[in-house]
C-alpha cells in the first residue's frame, strides 16, 4: 500500500508513517491555532515562521541554522514539530543546551506547555503521551553494585576517612530516586566516587538489575524517549565515543548520537567554542594520579593492587607516581613559573619519562587479567589497562605534537594552582563538525539569539562547518525602543598598562554610581578575574554597609545558584566574567541594568586563539575582521540580550568602555544594539544625563 506524506510525495507501506508535521505545526503556531485558542498565548508571527523553516528543515532532513531574537518563543518552535516528527516517523529527537538553566527550562516549562497543546485538540492528541528524558554522563549516576562490592571490598579498597565517605554515600543510596551525584550534599569526595560511579564496565546490563540500577533504570527510559535533552559538552563527548556508529549494526548509520535521530543545537553560539574544547586532549597531573592511586596508593595501602598483582605490582604503581611527579613537576619549573598558560610548538620539551612505567602497569593489568576467569574482577582490570593506555597514549600525542591540525599548550590551575595540565585543539573546528555533525544524513538545527556576525549568519555557518545550510534570521518582538535606555560613558581611560590604575578607579566610580541610581538589580560584567576582583574590593564594603546585596562569580555559589539569588533578592548587584555574559536568564525588575565595564574581546595570547589568528594571516586575511572582532560582537550582544527577557522587562544598558566611540569597530558594537538611540555621558553631566527608568 502506498500513501501520500503531506507535500504529495508517497510513503511506502511498512516504513515509516507519512509525516504530518509541517501541516500540524503550521495550525499549531497559526494566529487562531492551539497556542492561541487553547492556552490563550500572544500570537508570535516570528514564532509561527521559525516553526515553518524547522519543520521544513526536519521534512527533508537537511540542517538549518536559525537567528531568533529574544522573545521569539524558540524553544515551542523547535520542539512541537520535532515531537510530532519525532512520533510519526519512530525517530528520536535530541535537544542540546549549554546552559543547565535553559535544560531545566525545556523539561519542567517547556515540554508541559507541549503536552497541554497537544492535550487540546483531537487532530493533536496522539503525540501528547511522547516520553522524556534528560541524559547526563554515566560518571553522574551511583551503581548500586558497584557500592555493594565497593562496601564488601572495602579493606582493600577504602583507608578509615574513605571508608567513612563511603558509607555516607550508602546511607544516601537508600533514600535517593535518581542516584545523581548533584543531590548528594556535601558532593562526594571523588576518589570515593570513582569506586562506585556507573562510568565502568561492572556497571552493565550483565551486571546490573535495570529495576535497581540507576544508571541501568535511565538507560532503559532512553531507549525509548522520543525526545532526549543532553548538554554540549556531554553532546560532543559521545560523538568522541562513537555516536550513532557506535550504536548501529553497521557503520554507515544515519544519526548523530543515536541510528536515525535528528537534533537541535540550542545557545548554538557556543558550540564552536565548546566543540573545540572536546575534539582536543586534557590530560592533568590531578587526573593521572587518581587513575594510579586507584589501583594502589601508598599513602593508605589501598586499592585494586591491594588484592591483586601484590608487592611487584605496588611497586609499579609507585615508580609511575613518582614520575608522573617528576614529568609534571619539570613542566610547572621549566614552562609555567611565569605565566599560567604557554604554547608548546615543538616536539622534545620534556623526556617521555612516564612511558615506561605505564607501558609496564599496562602490560601486568593485562597479564593479571588473563589468569581470571571471565566476569567482574576480570573486567574491572582490563578496564584498567584501557585506561592506562589512554594516558600513555596522550601523553605520547602531547609530546610529539601529534595532530598537526591541532594547537598544542600546557596550563597551571586549580585553587592553589598547582595542577598541571597538557592540552590540545582543533586549530579549525568547523572539519570535525562537518564530519560528526552535518555530514550524518540527518536534519541538525542550530539555533540562538546571536548567530549573525554583523548581518551576515556565513561567518557563523564557515565557522561551524554549516556551508550549505538554510540560514535565517527574524528579529525579537519585544519593543527595545520604548523599554531599553544605552548610555555611553565617555570619559573612560581606554584599556593600556599606563592607564590601568586610573581606568579602574574610574569604572569603580561608575558602577558605584550607576547602581545607586538603579533600583532593581545589576549585571555587572567583566572580561578580567582580576579586574572584577579590584573593583569588587573598592565598591564591596560600602553596599555592605548599606545592605545592597553583593554577589560575585568565584566565590561560593555556583552561576545556576547566582542566578536564582538575583532573582530572589530583587536588587542585588552581581559582578560576573566569561560565563555570565550568555545564558543568564532574570526577568523583571531584578535585573534592570545591564553595566558592561570593557568590549569583549578575547585575549590574543590564549594558545587556541594565536593559532587562529596565525592561519588567517598565512592565508592572506586580517585576524581582527575576520575571528576577533565577530567574536566580541556575539558575545556583546549577548551580554546586552541578558535586559529584556520578557514583554514587560525594561532597564537599562550602561557601557564603560569609550571604545565604542573612540574606535571606528565601535560602530558594529552600536549598530548591533537592540535600539537605535543612545547618550553619552560623562562625569561632569552624568547626574543630569543618566535617566534609568523609574
Amino acid at each position: 500500500m502506498i500513501g501520500l506524506n503531506d507535500d504529495g510525495s508517497t510513503a511506502t507501506a511498512g516504513g515509516p508513517k507519512p509525516s504530518r508535521m509541517r501541516k500540524l505545526a503550521a495550525g499549531v503556531f497559526a494566529e487562531t491555532g492551539a497556542l492561541c485558542d487553547a492556552l490563550n498565548l500572544e500570537h508570535r508571527p516570528e514564532q509561527e515562521q521559525m516553526a515553518c523553516f524547522v519543520a521544513g528543515s526536519l521534512h527533508r532532513d537537511e540542517p538549518l541554522l536559525f537567528e531568533a531574537g529574544t522573545g521569539v518563543g524558540k524553544s515551542l518552535a523547535y520542539l512541537i514539530p520535532g515531537l510530532i516528527h519525532a512520533v510519526d516517523q519512530g525517530r528520536q529527537l535530541i535537544v542540546s543546551t549549554h546552559t543547565i538553566s535553559l535544560q531545566e527550562q525545556i523539561e519542567q516549562k517547556d515540554l508541559p506547555i507541549c503536552r497541554r497543546v497537544f492535550k487540546s485538540s483531537p487532530n493533536l492528541a496522539r503525540y501528547a503521551d511522547f516520553r522524556s528524558t534528560v541524559l547526563v554522563g554515566k560518571a553522574n549516576y551511583l551503581c548500586p553494585t558497584r557500592l555493594g562490592h565497593a562496601l564488601a571490598d572495602r579493606a582493600s579498597l577504602f583507608a578509615d576517612a574513605d571508608y567513612e565517605e563511603l558509607q555516607r554515600i550508602a546511607g544516601w543510596a537508600d533514600t535517593t530516586t535518581t542516584g545523581l551525584r548533584h543531590e548528594l550534599k556535601p558532593p562526594p569526595r571523588p576518589e570515593v566516587w570513582d569506586a562506585v560511579n556507573a562510568d565502568s564496565s561492572a556497571c552493565s546490563r550483565k551486571h546490573c538489575d535495570d529495576t535497581k540500577c540507576h544508571y541501568q533504570r535511565a538507560r532503559v527510559r532512553l531507549r525509548t524517549a522520543q525526545v532526549i535533552i543532553v548538554n554540549h559538552a556531554l553532546l560532543f563527548a559521545l560523538i568522541n565515543a562513537g555516536g550513532a556508529q557506535a550504536h548501529g549494526a553497521t557503520t554507515d548509520v544515519r544519526g548523530v548520537l543515536f541510528p536515525d535521530d535528528f537534533l537541535v543545537l540550542d545557545e548554538a553560539h557556543t558550540v564552536p567554542d565548546v566543540a573545540t574544547d572536546n575534539f582536543g586532549l586534557s590530560l592533568s597531573s590531578y587526573g593521572l594520579d587518581r587513575a594510579l592511586k586507584y589501583l594502589f596508593n601508598p599513602r593508605t595501602k589501598r586499592g585494586l593492587f591491594r588484592k591483586h598483582g601484590g608487592a611487584a605490582a605496588q611497586q609499579l604503581v609507585f615508580d609511575a607516581l613518582e614520575a608522573s611527579q617528576q614529568f609534571f613537576g619539570f613542566l610547572a619549573t621549566r614552562l609555567l613559573e611565569q605565566r599560567a598558560i604557554v604554547r608548546v610548538r615543538e616536539t622534545g620539551v620534556a623526556e617521555p619519562m612516564l612511558d615506561g612505567p605505564l607501558g609496564a602497569l599496562h602490560r601486568l593489568l593485562g597479564a593479571l587479567a588473563d589468569k581470571l576467569e571471565d566476569g567482574r574482577e576480570r573486567d574491572e582490570l582490563l578496564e584498567q589497562q584501557q585506561r592506562i593506555k589512554g594516558l600513555q597514549a596522550g601523553l605520547t600525542e602531547w609530546l610529539t605534537l601529534g595532530d598537526k591540525g591541532h594547537v598544542y599548550w600546557v596550563e597551571r590551575g586549580g585553587r592553589k594552582q598547582t595542577i598541571v595540565t597538557l592540552r590540545s585543539a582543533p586549530i579549525d573546528v568547523a572539519p570535525e563538525l562537518r564530519k560528526h555533525l552535518f555530514g550524518c544524513r540527518t536534519s541538525v538545527v542550530c539555533t540562538s539569539a546571536t548567530l549573525a556576525m554583523g548581518a551576515s549568519i556565513e561567518p557563523f555557518a564557515r565557522r561551524i562547518g554549516a556551508d550549505t545550510a538554510e540560514a535565517v534570521a527574524v528579529k525579537s518582538p519585544f519593543d527595545f525602543e520604548r523599554n531599553m535606555r544605552v548610555f555611553v560613558a565617555t570619559d573612560v581611560p581606554l584599556p593600556s598598562p599606563q592607564e590601568a590604575k586610573l581606568a579602574l578607579e574610574t569604572l569603580a566610580d561608575y558602577i558605584r554610581f550607576c547602581t545607586a541610581k538603579v533600583r532593581g538589580g545589576s549585571l555587572v560584567l567583566f572580561t578580567s578575574y582580576t579586574d572584577m576582583r579590584a573593583v569588587a574590593a573598592e565598591l564591596e564594603p560600602g553596599w555592605r554597609a548599606a545592605g545592597r546585596p553583593f554577589l560575585i562569580q568565584g566565590a561560593d555559589l555556583s552561576r545556576t545558584e547566582l542566578a536564582h539569588q538575583m532573582r530572589t533578592l530583587g536588587n542585588a548587584v552581581l559582578f560576573g566574567t566569561d560565563s555570565f555574559w550568555t545564558g543568564v536568564d532574570v526577568p523583571g525588575a531584578a535585573l534592570s541594568q545591564v553595566i558592561i565595564t570593557r568590549l569583549p574581546f578575547d585575549p590574543p595570547t590564549h594558545p587556541i586563539t594565536e593559532a587562529k589568528c596565525e592561519r588567517i594571516r598565512d592565508a592572506g586575511g586580517n585576524p581582527f575582521n575576520e575571528l576577533t572582532l565577530p567574536d566580541a560582537l556575539i558575545k556583546f550582544r549577548q551580554g546586552v540580550g541578558r535586559l529584556i527577557r520578557n514583554k514587560t522587562d525594561r532597564g537599562t544598558v550602561t557601557i564603560l568602555d569609550s571604545r565604542v566611540l573612540a574606535k571606528t569597530y565601535g560602530r558594529e558594537f552600536l549598530g548591533s544594539l537592540p535600539t537605535e538611540g543612545y547618550e553619552r555621558m560623562d562625569r561632569s553631566d552624568r547626574e543630569r544625563i543618566f535617566r534609568p527608568f523609574p
